[in-house]
């Protein structure tokens, strides 16, 4: 009986696996395109490509507000800390390639040389920055047992930074830095690193301080529109300041704008100038001129109209 039992249960089994399917897996397919590449292609897809035109500013002032290194001036115009704090914040501005940076620091310098020979002017800017170490101070801390001790050396240094508009001498942004740097040192049973006086954290600190402020200072000048001045008008043509060298490249697009008309405020006394109004679209078509300093754009009109006789109150700004 259980032999019979054991025979009928192996047939059913044996009829169940013959008649049941065996689903195949999916196979899948990769693509033959590295994947580097594809997902570069992925982010070129996804993110447009923008537009950044360089702005021209100068740092028309930084200086040391602390009461450290008070003592230690380097000249009767510009302190140690405020001097080098200039530099720092001048050097990370050009090596961001997003700015046009133009000496105002040295100013009388600059002007002495310019009477020396013969050269007369200043090279117009969009914005200056003005800026102070507002505080700046060392402290050494440690621990120390039975046979081992421990130093830690920190400098803190926090900037201060505001941008002024040259054409109306108005404040429209600031922003604040802080930055940090220590070294430590320490011994077993006279064993171990011994550490002086490390002025190196004086530089670190400061340039931590820029750094952090920078970023901040970038973006604010990036919300505002691109602006330059009209130089010339003939026929279809005009020329405006600015080029390559301010990330201008053939084809693109810029607008020309009319000031509103400028009135006199009864609650702040200031003088208000109404919203500006667009009276043309222009093509950039080609370029001239060596350097920064001289370069400009030719510029062909696609839409609208400009009156010549308007060429010293109109303006060019980019399209956002």
């Amino acid at each position: 009986m259980n032999k019979l039992f054991y025979l009928v249960a192996a047939t059913v089994l044996c009829l169940a696996a013959g008649c049941a399917t065996v689903s195949q897996a999916p196979v899948v397919v990769e693509s033959n395109i590295p994947k580097p590449q594809l997902q570069q292609a992925q982010i070129l897809i996804q993110q447009p490509v923008v537009k950044r035109y360089k702005r021209k500013i100068a740092i028309a002032r930084f200086s040391n507000e602390s009461n450290y290194g008070r003592a230690l001036m380097a000249d009767q115009d510009y302190d140690r800390i405020g001097k080098q704090a200039s530099d720092m914040l001048a050097s990370k501005l050009i090596k961001s390639n997003n700015f046009i940076v133009f000496e105002r620091t040295d100013i009388n310098k600059v002007l002495k040389e310019q009477t020396i020979t013969g050269d007369v002017g200043l090279i117009g800017v969009d914005a200056l920055i003005i800026g102070s170490v507002t505080e700046f101070g060392r402290s050494i801390t440690g621990k120390s047992g039975f046979l081992s001790s421990t130093k830690v050396q920190t400098a803190k240094a926090k900037v201060d930074t505001r941008i002024v508009d040259v054409k109306t001498g108005q404040a429209f942004f600031s922003a604040t830095g802080a930055g940090e740097a220590n070294t430590e040192s320490g011994e077993i049973a006279g064993y171990g690193s011994h550490s002086e006086y490390d002025a190196t954290l004086n530089d670190r600190a400061i340039s931590a301080a820029i750094s952090d402020m920078i970023d901040k200072l970038v973006s604010s000048l990036d919300e505002r529109p691109w602006k330059t001045d009209v130089l010339e008008t003939q026929g279809n043509q005009i020329f405006i300041s600015g080029g390559q060298r301010q990330g201008l490249k053939i084809g693109d697009t810029l607008q020309v704008m009319a000031p509103g008309q400028k009135m006199k405020s009864r609650q702040t006394g200031f003088d208000i100038n109404l919203p500006s109004t667009k009276i043309a679209t222009i093509k950039v078509t080609a370029f001239f001129g060596e350097n920064e300093n001289n370069e400009g754009s030719v510029c062909s009109v696609v839409a609208g109209s400009i009156d010549p006789s308007l060429v010293k109150a109109i303006y060019v700004e980019e399209v956002k």
